[in-house]
Order: C-alpha cells, then sequence, then structure tokens
C-alpha cells in the first residue's frame, strides 16, 4: 500500500489528483471549452473516407469514462462498419421512420421539424463508415446465470452519450443522434439478448465536400438559467 492507496470501509480507493486552475485560467479554459463545443453541429451529410479503428476505439473509451449508477457502466457499444449490415439496418429504419412521418407523428412535430428539413428517408446509414449503436443494459447476467440490477440506466447511457458525441466533436469527426421509433429492430439485427435494449443510434465520420447544417440558435444562459444566490 502507498501514499497514493488506501482502504476504505473494506474497499481500495486511490488518490484523486489532476491540475487546478484559479482566476482568470480557469475563466479563459471555461469559456474556451465553451466556444470550441459550441461549433459543435448535429450534421446528415457524410463523407464516405475512411476512418482508422483506432479512432473508434478511442472515443468509445472516452464515453466509457461517464459516470454510472454504482458504476455499473449500464452500456454496450456496438460498432457496425460491415456494408450490407449497415444496409440492413436502414432498410428496417427507413420503414420504421416511414409510418412515423406518414401518421405515426403529430402535426406539431411535424411542424417543429421543418426547419431541419428531416424526413424517413436516411442514407447517411449506408454512408457513413461507421455506426455506434448504444444498448442500455436492464440488468447483468453472472456467469452462473443470475440477474443482477443495474441503477439509473437511461440517465447513466444518456451521460456518456454526451462524453462520446464531445469525443467525436473533438476528434474532428460528426455525428447524428439518430433515434428510429421504435428501434427493436436493431437489437434484432445485432442480436443481443433481452436485457439490452437500444438506446441510440449514431452515424459517425467526416463531413462531405458539401455539409449544410440549419442556422439554429441555441437557448442563452438567461433563457435557461434560474440562479439561486
Amino acid at each position: 500500500m502507498t501514499d497514493s492507496q488506501k482502504v476504505i470501509n473494506g474497499h481500495p480507493y486511490v488518490r484523486y489528483s489532476r491540475d487546478i486552475y484559479e482566476g482568470e485560467d480557469i475563466i479563459n479554459r471555461s469559456r474556451q471549452f465553451y466556444e470550441w463545443l459550441d461549433a459543435r453541429r448535429t450534421c446528415r451529410d457524410f463523407s464516405d473516407k475512411p476512418i482508422p479503428k483506432a479512432v473508434i476505439q478511442n472515443i468509445l473509451l472516452s464515453a466509457s469514462a461517464a459516470p454510472s449508477g454504482a458504476h455499473k457502466q449500464p452500456w454496450t457499444f456496438c460498432v457496425v462498419s460491415d456494408p450490407e449490415l449497415k444496409k440492413r439496418i436502414r432498410v428496417a429504419a427507413e420503414e420504421e421512420e416511414y409510418e412515423s412521418y406518414n401518421g405515426r407523428m403529430s402535426e406539431s412535430w411535424m411542424k417543429d421539424l421543418e426547419p431541419i428539413g428531416t424526413n424517413w428517408r436516411k442514407p447517411f446509414l449506408e454512408i457513413a463508415p461507421y455506426l455506434i449503436i448504444i444498448f442500455r443494459k436492464i440488468f447483468e447476467i453472472d456467469e452462473q446465470g443470475n440477474k443482477l440490477n443495474n441503477y439509473y440506466v437511461q440517465e447513466s447511457c444518456g451521460i456518456a452519450a454526451g462524453f462520446l458525441l464531445t469525443a467525436i466533436h473533438n476528434a474532428g469527426l460528426i455525428a447524428l443522434t439518430h433515434t428510429p421509433s421504435p428501434m427493436n429492430f436493431l437489437a434484432q439485427l445485432l442480436q443481443r439478448p433481452d436485457n439490452e435494449k437500444p438506446f441510440l443510434l449514431l452515424p459517425i465520420g467526416y463531413p462531405a465536400d458539401e455539409c449544410w447544417v440549419p442556422d439554429l440558435r441555441r437557448k442563452s444562459l438567461q433563457q435557461m438559467t434560474i440562479w439561486y444566490e
């Protein structure tokens, strides 16, 4: 046992240490990070340019750094690059999306989507070199077949997805948060066990030579914040 290790309540702990910033430095760093992240956009115009597999591995490791309920890490990341499987995913997704755009969605929902310009056709599911499908693990199953609880599964996967999107942006790549509803076809196509449910489908790649995004504005700090001082 070293001075950086300790046992607390019978469990091993390590001393937490990292750089600390103060004064103008912390203000500048927080501002610079905001400005960098504010440049992130949801994109639909993908290039088919290959991405090194190591990049995908690194961004997944970044996503896995997210906090989770009781540190259960209740997620599985399925990574698809096989062209035939991507095609099957696109066909199944478009079947669900067609039904949504032609009857499932309310009139107000359709109106809200107009500035974004979406429709039921999803060619990016084949064009993007990688698809990452996040599955939320409702519970765990140990080697003896026993069911083990997971906690705050939805929240944990949502945080991990945020980490993943930030890591994608950091790598200079683009992504689209795609949620065809229902998404059960993904569990079938990827042959996932019953304790896993699809959470989010992310095509990942470089932007196309011409990549257009809506000229949208995010809420201001005043619009989204209430201070209790």
